[in-house]
């Protein structure tokens, strides 16, 4: 019940299979309401499964427990058709072999993703079934105490490519597993009052949002504000309330200037500048190459960190000579992967990737002089290692996602769920690199995915556009602390890099809004300021269209933090 009103809370659409009774208590009518439907066998309201339930000192205690009507449902009662839902999500049902065989079922009835929790004298009792179920299902839910149970320790925690864990921490928040990458949210502050079900509204809230196309750790920071809410009542009255979820608070570090940016949309909305790229040059395949899928699925993963450091700070940016040419940064290293596939053309397939070493890798990226110029050439053998094993693992191709997608009804979704299960892209909640490639497969010649009605990339947020955003006054900066950080270069902590990205991501999203352009039109105009407003010298402000409405602060700088998210 917390479960699916949770999902109601977040604007998700739930049915609930469970005992139905018949007549229905008034307590009930309220959750009865809120249902798509009740399906389920129909009980006496006496037979409805109830427990009592102490947290004195801090430890729970369950006084006293009635199963009632549950030991009478039946894999067999399901509908027959589950393949309408997005997410079939089985409780433990008291018995881990039960859950399995319901699992099961809801897998034969075509159900197109299964999530599951489990609890702790499940995984006391019976670990091998509870292994069995994270096998069978895409998504599971556990508490730390149960993660310790079962893998020995939090650190331990993994999952199958393609699966994700979420493991709550209480007070610390929760994990968010992929694979081998485990991701921290932190908690939204609260007064406690009555923690019983607090597990089952994260977990609710979080297949809403991923139903909704939320990144995982993003469905499961938006999920806590919920889970914060719900424990300060009593029982599940919170998920009852008649308005939206509360959403996570905004940073007080960094703000969105709406003025401003309703100022800067406006005048984009006019600029023919504003216009997406094509991405056709020299540096890239040519039109129709054979390998040009292969190329960009492996190349756009390893976007990101072309720049050093020295004494704690920025020192500069990637530049050095390729072919002749003096390049920069993202284009170094879409050259440096295109010289390569011109000699090998297998070399970006995901089974090379899984499997290069570091001097082929090393190879690949040396300048004319001889020189490694990436700063952190490790970081990215291990997002290729990623990439392809996580491919392999799925049994993917670029070009049967390709194909996946386009079969679907929004096809754009459809790509970025798929990218968020693959190494080099699933470990950003910002989804930068996603992003990217969808906007090269949509906006090169070949149109190699196109977007469903109303369906927009969200903002690629990199170095650049968090540079732009800071200087033109997009976002402003009001802790000192941090502002004085950003001027002088130093090396951030993740948690104020956070701040400024998440911020700047906020307001792209609505200059796309607003200015009526798409994402990718809106990307390549700020991208551009790279040229006219770079990292090491004075911008050419005369050469900037929106000269005009910029707020100057040219001593701004991004956020310098080595990350292999852009």
């Amino acid at each position: 019940m917390y479960t699916a009103m949770a999902i109601h809370r977040c604007g998700g659409q739930v049915s609930l299979f469970s005992p139905c009774p018949n007549p229905m208590p008034d307590i009930l009518l309220p959750v009865a309401g809120r249902l798509h439907e009740w399906l389920g066998p129909v009980v006496a309201p006496d037979q409805l499964p109830h427990f009592e339930i102490s947290y004195e000192g801090g430890d729970t205690e369950y006084i006293k427990a009635f199963f009632g009507a549950e030991s009478i449902l039946k894999p067999g009662m399901l509908p027959d058709d589950l393949s309408i839902y997005d997410c079939v999500h089985v409780i433990p049902l008291g018995d881990a072999q039960i859950q399995l065989t319901f699992i099961e079922a809801c897998r034969k009835r075509g159900a197109q993703k299964i999530s599951a929790g489990t609890y702790l004298a499940s995984v006391r009792d019976a670990p091998r079934h509870v292994r069995a179920i994270m096998q069978q299902t895409d998504r599971f839910f556990m508490n730390q105490s149960e993660a310790v149970g079962l893998f020995g320790s939090l650190d331990a925690a993994r999952t199958e490519s393609g699966k994700i864990l979420f493991i709550t921490l209480g007070a610390d928040g929760a994990c968010v597993i992929q694979g081998d990458l485990a991701t921290r949210i932190r908690a939204v502050s609260s007064i406690e009052l009555d923690p019983t079900g607090a597990g089952d509204t994260f977990c609710g809230s979080t297949l809403a949002y991923l139903t909704q196309g939320e990144h995982p750790i993003m469905a499961a920071q938006h999920a806590m504000p919920l889970a914060a809410q719900m424990i300060e009542h009593v029982g599940p009255a919170a998920l009852l309330f008649d308005r939206s979820a509360p959403v996570v608070p905004s940073d007080e570090r960094v703000q969105v200037n709406d003025e401003q940016v309703r100022k800067i949309s406006q005048m984009v909305s006019t600029l023919k500048e504003a216009s997406p790229f094509n991405f056709i040059s020299p540096e890239l395949p040519p039109l129709d190459h054979s390998q040009t899928l292969d190329y960009f699925f492996a190349v756009t993963l390893q976007q990101f960190s072309f720049w050093s450091e020295k004494n704690n700070r920025y020192h500069q940016p990637l530049i050095a000579p390729l072919g002749g040419v003096q390049q920069k940064g993202a284009f170094y290293l879409f050259d440096a992967y295109r010289r390569r596939l011109e000699i090998d053309a297998d070399f970006c397939s995901p089974a090379r990737q899984a499997n290069l070493d570091r001097e082929e890798l090393l190879d690949i990226f040396r300048s004319d002089d001889g020189r490694d110029p990436l700063p952190a050439l490790d970081l990215h053998l291990e997002m290729a290692w990623a990439y392809g094993r996580d491919m392999l693992a799925l049994k993917f191709t670029p070009m049967v996602i390709l194909q996946r997608a386009r079969a679907s009804a929004s096809p754009l979704r459809a790509f970025i769920t798929m990218l968020d299960q693959i190494g080099g892209y699933k470990e950003d909640p910002l989804r930068k690199k996603s992003s990217l490639l969808s906007l090269i497969l949509n906006q090169r010649p070949e149109s190699f995915l196109s977007f469903g009605n109303n369906e927009q990339v969200e903002p690629v947020i990199d170095y650049h556009l968090m540079r732009s955003c800071l200087r033109i006054g997009l976002i402003d900066v009001l802790d000192e602390g941090l502002k004085t950080k950003l001027i002088d270069r130093r090396i951030i902590s993740p948690d104020e890099e956070w701040a400024v990205r998440y911020t700047a991501y906020r307001a792209i999203e609505q200059v796309v809004s607003l200015s009526g352009k798409t994402t990718g039109a809106v990307d390549w105009f700020f991208f551009g300021a790279r040229k006219r407003c770079p990292e090491m010298t004075d911008p050419e402000c005369h050469l900037c269209q929106i000269d005009s409405l910029c707020t100057h602060r040219k001593e701004m700088f991004q956020p310098v933090l080595r990350t292999t998210f852009y």
